[in-house]
């Protein structure tokens, strides 16, 4: 019927288009939850999430391409048990071994016949420990809306912290059309018009992912942050413990350290949209990393100092009108998309997602770690993704192995990393 047929936005559209045999297209979100005597109730947590599935259309809908482009129509045939499943393995996995697990599951296409996201199940573990890879297609989301899709129909019902707002950034009012104008070509030349040298992390990329994760005390980021005399925000210090990392496992590895550019995604979103505005509305910022700078703190000024001036500027709105714009005029729209997603333009991502404030209980069962990945592109060979919950900073990293191994090296220098800067910002 007309009323089950939407055509997808351009954004969705296009991003659903990268999809390849060796790209999957897919965020994955890790949910550690706190061990049992008693194996999770995979029954009761399918009732839970089809109960919620009412106002999610998108969780009921699959992609069909027509002469015009693909469309979202209702799965008239959708199984619950088919995405909500458990995950079997030969014998109980250690803790350590989880990673290994994550990553075959991040490594495969979710099925274009239904809906597309999946819930999987996985354990106990050795120490009775549970977890759950959710995998959404970044075609149906993007990083706050399926964080806003798993609030929606995984995690159990609770009470909205006081004064907590909802995540999103765009509140200010659109600028008049002449100073945009103005303000586009300065914004291009920003982020766009800098080429940089190669990047180490330029390789080409196949199906294999390998997956390592860790994680960071949110206040203790926040008090870096706050000790400095020009405030540094939590992501301008996750950027420096990150770049800390960066710097170790590269120069392990042989790599010459410089300054290595970073994109950093930056959410659209609307602060009053709901959980069932799905999609995406994601722009970026570019950020130079200086790798080469021994100390911590210099190198947290630094950062500070350019992520400050972009957003002072608003470049990550001014990219976002200019590239809609661009979409209908398809070969510079193209033209344009290559050019910010090229390796001479950014050596690697890193986003971070605000998750829950509040501490999360996933049927009946409370959520102790949550983790984010989100896959390497062409020519970008590692992804780094981060998202908050309830004290803690989860950080995602995600490689193919078979051209950039070692990824639980990378975890370790950022743990390395964030013990140096604390030390330092204490001694400061």
């Amino acid at each position: 019927m007309v009323e089950d047929r939407e055509r997808l936005s351009e954004d969705d559209a296009r991003i659903l288009s990268l999809e390849s045999e060796s790209i999957t297209g897919h965020t994955l979100k890790l949910m550690v939850l706190e061990p049992s005597d008693q194996p999770l109730d995979l029954e009761q947590l399918r009732r839970n999430v089809a109960d919620r599935l009412a106002g999610q259309p998108r969780a009921v809908e699959r992609v069909v391409q027509d002469a015009d482009g693909p469309l979202w129509v209702r799965d008239d045939a959708f199984d619950i048990n088919a995405h909500v499943r458990r995950r079997t393995t030969p014998r109980r996995v250690t803790p350590g071994e989880l990673g290994h697990v994550v990553s075959k599951l991040m490594a495969e296409h979710l099925d274009h016949q239904r809906p597309l996201w999946s819930f999987d199940v996985i354990g106990p573990l050795s120490d009775g420990r549970e977890a759950i890879a959710a995998r959404i297609h970044h075609a149906m989301a993007d990083g706050i809306a399926g964080v806003r899709f798993l609030d929606a129909v995984l995690f159990d019902p609770r009470a909205a912290p006081q004064g907590q707002p909802r995540a999103g950034n765009r509140t200010a009012a659109a600028p008049s059309h002449l100073t945009e104008v103005r303000r586009l070509p300065e914004a291009l030349l920003r982020e766009l018009a800098q080429p940089r040298r190669p990047s180490p992390l330029d390789r080409p990329v196949g199906i294999a992912r390998e997956l390592a994760f860790t994680a960071l005390p949110l206040a203790e980021l926040r008090a870096i942050g706050a000790s400095r005399a020009n405030h540094a925000t939590i992501n301008d210090v996750l950027l420096a413990v990150v770049a800390g990392g960066l710097r170790g496992w590269l120069s392990a590895g042989g790599a010459a350290v410089g300054r290595l550019r970073a994109q950093v995604p930056v959410s659209l979103h609307h602060r009053d949209e709901t959980s069932d505005d799905l999609g995406n509305r994601d722009s970026f910022i570019n950020v130079d990393l200086p790798l080469a700078e021994q100390d911590p703190l210099t190198r947290l000024d630094l950062i500070r100092a350019e992520t400050a001036k972009r957003k002072q500027l608003d470049d990550a709105e001014e990219l976002f009108d200019l590239f809609h714009a661009l979409g209908r005029l398809p070969y510079v729209g193209a033209t344009l998309q290559r050019l910010a997603s090229s390796a001479r333009e950014f050596s690697v991502a890193i986003s971070n997602v605000p998750g829950p404030a509040a501490p999360v209980d996933i049927a009946g069962r409370r959520m102790v770690n949550l983790f984010s990945s989100s896959e390497p592109s062409a020519h970008h060979a590692l992804r780094i993704s981060a998202i908050s919950c309830s004290g803690d900073i989860g950080i995602g990293l995600c490689t193919d192995p078979r051209v950039l191994p070692d990824v639980a090296g990378l975890a370790d220098d950022i743990e390395d990393s964030y013990a140096e800067l604390r030390a330092a910002a204490l001694r400061s």
